[in-house]
């Protein structure tokens, strides 16, 4: 590596050294303002950056900008491009920014977080606009651009709003329990078009005649206003409200007590509601009725009934009960009326004045030994009739057993005889068809022997045929035949025969091959004698054992000259034959 030497700078001029540290300084300055820039960058985003969590809302204002008219409050909807100074109020939610992330130049804009409104489960939200255009007059519920209460229900959830356009009311949902009826009044209709009617048709302003069944009711509370009614079933004693007491017709005071179970007749309940509640009572009823209907009305019949009937009447007796029955009829109708339903009136007690209870009651008390004494006599006397009843009865039940048996007799008699016959029947039926099957088995039989005799003639006439063709083979000489036979079955059986001419078997032989003379052929030859036709041979129903081979074979050569070999006296011959 060679070394490279510069010639000394001229005066005036950089060198080596003087380029480098202007290069260095250029590097460092290079590097602070990328570094001032970058934290320059940072702070522009951080500043500019608006991050709205979930859950969370930001309401825009605006630093700069046009000038609200007179009486505005908040920032309208930018025009021409142009946006006003303060709170924003264009754009979805009232101009509120909901969850995400956002950039707005700090030097124009400012924000506020919040939480955004939470309706828990079981409540409901009413919005009210701040601000807007004032209500007409007559007006309840706010319209789009208006000031006050709108008619939005929000059920339980998360909304975001703007907290200086408007707010939002936290309130509880109708419950209209079991039993109950909610009576609905419109606080924010048209006008009713009757106003001097009670309840008003739907629609209008006023109690309206339809009523909510049981349930829950997610309802504005500005515009609708539920009243629920106890409709259940309630019962009340009569001196509850001061002794229930009357005078009698002839001037004595009779006091009553009892009990009274009653209840509001759900079609009605609008009616009664209207008519018989009491502010300070809140929406119960339940007194008024008692103390306005029920109450005024017992006490009235009471009087008017009980003025008809004098102070002895009220002890016992048939008066009595029907004062108490015409107590409950009247009192019933003239409660259902008024939209009251009297499910029971149970009267405890009449108490007439004791000065003439005493004896009034004793003299009721010997009219009804008396009576039992009667009661007691006739029970007696329908006990007699009844015994006499029970006797008779089972006199009678007697006889119709005794009548029933005979019967029973009679037709299990009847029954045994009709089985009787049957199995008779049954038994000549089965011996009729055994006598049929024997005379088809006998005849089956008959048929059988003639066939087997049949066969046998047959067979013995075939024989006899074969017999006489193999005679004539012969020349009619039968004698040649029986020689021939002899000799085609000892043929092929021997090979060498030596014997005696003398004994059993050598006599045998020469019977067989001694010559017939003419009178023995023509003996043979005559015919045998016939049979009379009446005379039939008697024929074995046996199975006959018919052989299958009833071919007989001859020698080729039954006459063979025999070879002669050995010692004189001697005879043999390869077909094992004697020559005649």
């Amino acid at each position: 590596m060679s070394n490279i030497q510069l010639d000394p700078p001229s005066i005036g001029g950089r060198g080596p050294k003087g380029l480098s540290q202007l290069m260095l300084g250029m590097g460092v300055g290079t590097m602070m303002a990328l570094f001032f820039g970058i934290v320059a960058i940072w702070v522009a985003y951080t500043s500019m950056r608006i991050d709205v969590k979930t859950g969370q809302q930001a309401v825009l204002i605006r630093r700069t900008g046009l000038n609200l008219n007179a009486g505005q409050e908040l920032a309208p909807p930018p025009e021409n491009g142009q946006y006003f100074k303060g709170i924003q109020t264009g754009g979805a939610n009232n101009g509120v920014l909901t969850e995400g992330r956002y950039f707005y130049n700090p030097l124009y804009w400012d924000w506020e977080i919040k939480e955004q409104m939470v309706i828990p489960e079981g409540d409901l939200g009413i919005r009210i606009s701040l601000v807007g255009e004032p209500l007409p007059v007559g007006a309840v519920l706010a319209a789009e651009g208006q000031k006050g209460i709108r008619r939005e229900v929000l059920r339980p959830g998360r909304y975001p709003y703007n907290w200086y356009a408007e707010q939002i009311e936290i309130h509880k949902p109708v419950m209209v329990p079991a039993q109950s009826r909610g009576v609905v009044t419109n606080l924010a209709g048209k006008l009713a078009v009757n106003p001097n009617q009670i309840l008003v048709e739907t629609g209008e302003r006023g109690v309206q005649k339809e009523t909510l069944p049981p349930g829950t009711y997610y309802l504005n509370p500005y515009e609708t206003r539920v009243s629920v009614v106890d409709c259940s079933t309630k019962a009340f004693s009569l001196d509850s409200e001061g002794k229930m007491d009357f005078l009698s017709a002839d001037g004595f005071a009779v006091m009553v007590n009892g009990t009274v179970t009653f209840r509001v007749d759900p079609t009605r309940a609008s009616e009664v509601f209207v008519q018989y509640n009491e502010d300070n009572n809140g929406d119960a009823i339940d007194n008024e009725i008692i103390s306005k209907i029920i109450t005024p009305e017992t006490r009235s019949i009471c009087r008017i009934n009980g003025s008809k009937l004098t102070g002895g009447q009220f002890i016992s007796g048939d008066d009595r009960e029907q004062f108490q029955q015409n107590l409950v009829k009247s009192l019933t109708e003239n409660c259902r009326k008024q939209g009251v339903e009297i499910l029971e009136v149970a009267i405890t007690s009449i108490l007439p004045p004791e000065a003439i209870a005493t004896p009034v009651r004793a003299r009721e008390v010997a009219k009804q030994q008396l009576q039992q004494y009667k009661q007691e006599k006739l029970q007696q006397d329908a006990e007699a009739q009844l015994k006499v009843q029970q006797l008779l009865a089972d006199q009678k039940k007697a006889v119709v057993e005794a009548e029933q048996g005979v019967i029973e007799q009679i037709t299990k008699a009847e029954q045994e005889q009709q089985v009787a016959v049957t199995l008779a029947e049954q038994k000549l039926v089965v011996a009729q068809k055994e006598l049929d099957a024997t005379q088809d088995k006998a005849l089956a039989i008959e048929q059988q022997g003639e066939a087997a005799a049949e066969v046998i003639r047959l067979k013995n006439k075939a024989e006899v045929a074969g017999i006489t063709t193999r005679v004539m083979a012969f020349d009619g000489n039968g004698h040649a035949l029986a020689q021939n036979m002899i000799l085609a079955k000892f043929a092929p059986a021997f090979q060498t025969i030596m014997t005696n001419t003398d004994g059993p078997i050598m006599d045998l032989l020469k019977q067989a091959f001694t010559p017939v003379t003419e009178n023995e052929a023509n003996r043979r030859q005559r015919p045998l004698p016939l049979r009379p036709a009446t005379e039939l041979p008697k024929i074995s129903t046996e199975k006959l054992e018919v052989p299958q081979d009833r071919s007989i074979k001859l020698p080729d050569k039954p006459f063979q000259e025999p070879q002669v070999s050995g010692r004189a006296g001697s005879t043999t011959g390869a077909a094992g034959g004697s020559k005649p």
